[in-house]
Formats: C-alpha cells, sequence, structure tokens
C-alpha cells in the first residue's frame, strides 16, 4: 500500500498530453513534459479535461464514494458477503488496511495533487498561454474539482463539524502539488480549517467559471456558476450554518414556485423524475454529474448498477425491507417506486441505474432537487417555524412524483415535523445517491441497525469509533505527523 500511495502522488505530477477520443475523457496517448504540458491551449484544456476524468475513476465519485455513502447506512443489505464490494463498509468493520480505506483516500488526494499542480502549471506558465478569461475559467474548476474533493474525504474520514464546531482534527491540507518523490510530511488541519479552504476554493469558483457552455455534456460535467453555487448550499447546510444555505440558495432558486434558476444555467426539476435517470443524461434538473460512454466506464465492480440493480447488475445490495421502502408516507403512487423492482423475492434498487453493461449510467453528484430541500430545511431550522416556503420546496419534490400527497402549513403541528418530513424526502429522493451518511452525520445521529441473512449489524452512535472511517494505512506511513481517528 505504501508503493501504491507514493505512485500516485508522484504520477499525479507527471501531466499528460493527448488527443481526444471523447467529449468527455481525455484519452493520454503520449507522456509529454510538465514543461510543456501548458505550452498550448489545447494541452491546457486538456489538462482541465484530466480533473474531472480522475475525480470519476470508478474509486471515487465513478462509484464507490457514492456507494460507500450509502450502504454504510440503513437502506441497503448486502446480499453476497464480498469483501471487495464493500462487505466490512456495509457492517462497519473497516480498519486502516482495508482496500475501502485506502483505495479511496489515495484517488482523492491523487485528484487534489492534479489540481495542485495544474494551479501552479496555470500560474507559472498557462495563464499567459489562453489568455485572461479562459485562465480564470480554467482555475475557477481546479478549486471546484479541489473542494469537492476536500468535502468528500471529510465525510468519511473526520468528525462532523457540530462536534466542537469543526475544532475536531480533519485533514492533512495540501494545497502545493508533487511532481515526484518527496516530503510528505504534514499534520492533519482541524475540520474548521478544511472548510474554510473548501468554502475560499468555492467562492473563488463562483465568480470565475463560465455561467454556462455552449453544449450540454459540459454544462452538466463541468462547474459552472450555478453548480459550484449548489456545492455552496452542500457544504452549508453540513457545516449546520443555515442562514448560509439560504443566502447561497436564494442566487439560484425563485422565491415562488416553479423553482427554478432565473440566470446562469437554467436549473429547474424535471416533470419526471425517471428523466433524469436515462441518456441523454444532461436534463435541467442535472447540477453536476459525472459523465460515462461506452470508451469510458468505471471499470469492475464500481459501478453504481453493478451494486444496486439485479437485473442489469450483480445485486450485491438488496433494498432493506424495514428501511425507507416500509415507510407509508411513501405511497404506491409514488414515480419513484417504479426504480424499486423485486427479483428472486427481493427487493432491489433495480432501475434507477438499469443501463447495463458495460455501465453507462451517470453519476449524479448534485440535483436541483437536492438544492431545494437543502433550502427547505435550513428556512425551517433558522426562522424554527412551519415555514410556508418551505412547505412548497418540500411540495415541489414530493408532487412531481407523487401528485396524490400536497402539504400545507396546517399538515405539521411543530417545526420538528416540518424537518422531519423534509428528511424523510431525502432518503426517498436520493436512494442510492450518496447523501444517506453525510445526513445522518451531519446531525449527529446514529447509523440506524440492520439485519440480514448474514446476521445483524448493531448500530453506530455519533460516539463510536466507527462512526467515521480511519485514516488510511498508507498516509499513516508515508506521513508520521498525521494521526489516526
Amino acid at each position: 500500500m505504501k508503493n501504491k500511495l507514493l505512485y500516485l502522488l508522484v504520477a499525479s505530477g507527471l501531466v499528460l498530453g493527448s488527443c481526444q477520443k471523447s467529449r468527455i475523457s481525455p484519452s493520454p496517448t503520449t507522456a509529454i513534459s510538465d514543461l510543456s504540458a501548458f505550452s498550448t491551449p489545447d494541452r491546457v484544456l486538456n489538462q482541465v479535461r484530466s480533473l474531472y476524468s480522475n475525480m470519476r475513476n470508478g474509486q471515487f465519485y465513478g462509484g464507490r464514494y457514492v456507494i460507500y455513502n450509502d450502504i454504510r447506512c440503513e437502506e441497503f443489505i448486502n446480499e453476497l458477503t464480498n469483501g471487495v464490494t464493500g462487505l466490512e463498509v456495509w457492517n462497519g468493520t473497516l480498519n486502516n488496511n482495508n482496500n475501502q480505506v485506502t483505495a479511496l483516500w489515495a484517488q482523492a488526494y491523487y485528484v487534489i495533487n492534479l489540481c495542485n499542480v495544474f494551479l501552479q502549471g496555470m500560474s507559472n506558465t498557462g495563464n499567459t498561454v489562453v489568455g485572461s478569461t479562459l485562465a480564470a475559467n480554467y482555475n475557477g474548476e481546479a478549486r471546484f474539482v479541489r473542494a469537492l474533493c476536500y468535502y468528500s474525504l471529510l465525510q468519511l474520514y473526520a468528525r462532523p463539524y457540530y462536534d466542537g464546531s469543526g475544532s475536531r482534527p480533519g485533514l492533512p491540507l495540501r494545497l502545493t502539488g508533487n511532481s515526484g518523490a518527496g516530503d510528505y510530511n504534514l499534520a492533519r488541519s482541524t475540520v474548521n480549517e478544511i472548510y474554510t479552504q473548501i468554502l475560499a476554493d468555492l467562492n473563488f469558483a463562483e465568480t470565475n467559471v463560465p455561467l454556462t457552455y455552449t453544449d450540454a455534456i459540459s454544462t452538466t460535467s463541468r462547474a459552472h456558476r450555478n453548480s459550484v453555487i449548489a456545492l455552496k448550499t452542500r457544504v452549508y447546510l453540513t457545516m449546520q450554518q443555515y442562514a448560509n444555505v439560504i443566502t447561497e440558495a436564494n442566487k439560484i432558486v425563485n422565491a415562488t414556485a416553479p423553482f427554478a434558476a432565473a440566470t446562469g444555467v437554467a436549473h429547474t426539476l424535471q416533470a419526471d423524475i425517471t428523466n433524469v435517470f436515462k441518456a441523454p443524461y444532461t436534463t435541467t434538473e442535472s447540477v453536476f454529474s459525472m459523465p460515462f460512454n461506452a470508451n469510458e466506464t468505471p471499470g469492475t465492480q464500481n459501478q453504481l448498477g453493478y451494486y444496486f440493480s439485479k437485473s442489469f447488475g450483480n445485486g450485491e445490495y438488496s433494498l432493506n425491507p424495514a428501511g425507507i421502502v416500509a415507510d407509508a408516507g411513501w405511497t404506491v403512487n409514488d414515480k419513484r417506486r417504479t426504480f424499486n423492482g423485486t427479483v428472486g423475492g427481493k427487493l432491489y434498487l433495480n432501475t434507477k441505474y438499469g443501463a447495463g453493461s458495460p455501465y453507462t449510467d451517470w453519476v449524479p453528484v448534485i440535483r436541483y432537487s437536492e438544492v431545494l430541500l437543502n433550502l427547505a430545511e435550513a428556512r425551517v431550522r433558522t426562522t424554527n417555524a412551519v415555514d410556508a416556503q418551505a412547505v412548497a420546496l418540500l411540495n415541489a419534490v414530493r408532487n412531481r412524483s407523487d401528485a396524490t400527497v400536497t402539504y400545507t402549513v396546517g399538515s405539521f403541528a411543530t417545526a420538528t415535523d416540518l424537518i422531519n418530513a423534509i428528511l424523510k424526502e431525502r432518503r426517498i429522493e436520493f436512494l442510492g445517491e450518496g447523501l444517506r451518511s453525510p445526513d445522518l452525520l451531519r446531525l449527529g445521529m446514529t447509523i440506524p441497525a440492520k439485519t440480514a441473512t448474514s446476521g445483524t449489524v448493531v448500530a453506530i452512535p455519533p460516539s463510536a469509533p466507527n462512526y467515521i472511517w480511519p485514516i488510511s494505512a498508507s498516509e499513516l506511513i508515508l506521513n508520521p505527523l498525521c494521526t489516526d481517528n
């Protein structure tokens, strides 16, 4: 594992030039020196594309990061007891040497290093080569990617922000690139210091990335102003800074229904949620996604469809019959129930990711429905009242899939009742999209117990050591200043 992380750290400084096989992924054919990597506009653009393509590696946002954040919670049951496909994540028995722990950490820091090397290359050469406008765009994109990587690592490897207002140990905060073997000694910054850097990156990105792109694939898979703002609503929600959630969301959400973004990319909900999860995957609801095609797939045993679907995948995880699917509030009329299907007597999230082999489903990272529910929750928590706009936002998400349920202010006796309805809606809306674990942890909620034929996994309270993941053994070996959780 030591050699693997060292290789990743070194390789991330070797910037590659390429010809494009597709519009979504650079396909390196010739290694070029980092002196010439920024020598032409095409080569600079290729470095930007490489940031995204490495983030959608199967070990990270190409599949496993999303999967891990769902299967460690209560909605899924492990069917095949395969350690390669997340058994220890599901049952909460990870240690520092588990491949899930080390591989995700290594890939995330690999991308962070790519961003750092890119930003340095732009400062040295690239800004002049591409001109001020494109330089600002590209630097903003790199800082968006870096921010998302650091945010994602925090959700698994560090205590939630609420615990000590971010004073607990966070991550090694690397902001300069390594292009060869070097000194990796760096102590962990606090959680708050990491979030401060994340927000600095996102604030820079917001004012520098494009408002939109000329093609639908780039608009869905590259950072633009509204996708940066949407991510900021998630970050502030995670930090329980609800007034800031409202400030950010108001930039891209109308005050009244129908809710939409008035400037930049015209985000709005799809009338039919199933359209979000099938080709061409570039709907107005798809704020930011990881694209795949026949030439680029997540790789073996990383794909969402492989894990969650039985008809189109391997059926690694069925839906927990005691989970959200058992809730009477999720009615039989709800269109989102059509994603579920019974195979062999067990219920699976069968068609949400139903492209099948070679698994070209795009991975949703941020959807507009999340922004609406982020805003709804923040309004209730800020006003401590049954807020009328929050009810309208909840209805917008609920009604497009289930027209038989419409809430009114009178539907909720207290603000707590409305918050619980919003949290339940998130469980339904984002099932299999990797938001469940971050939702539980940001609120200090226990990860519930679950029972399978192989045995019962006990509940994990916030005080338990396995509430968060251990630090990668590779990092601890190479970086003696880094401490374990």
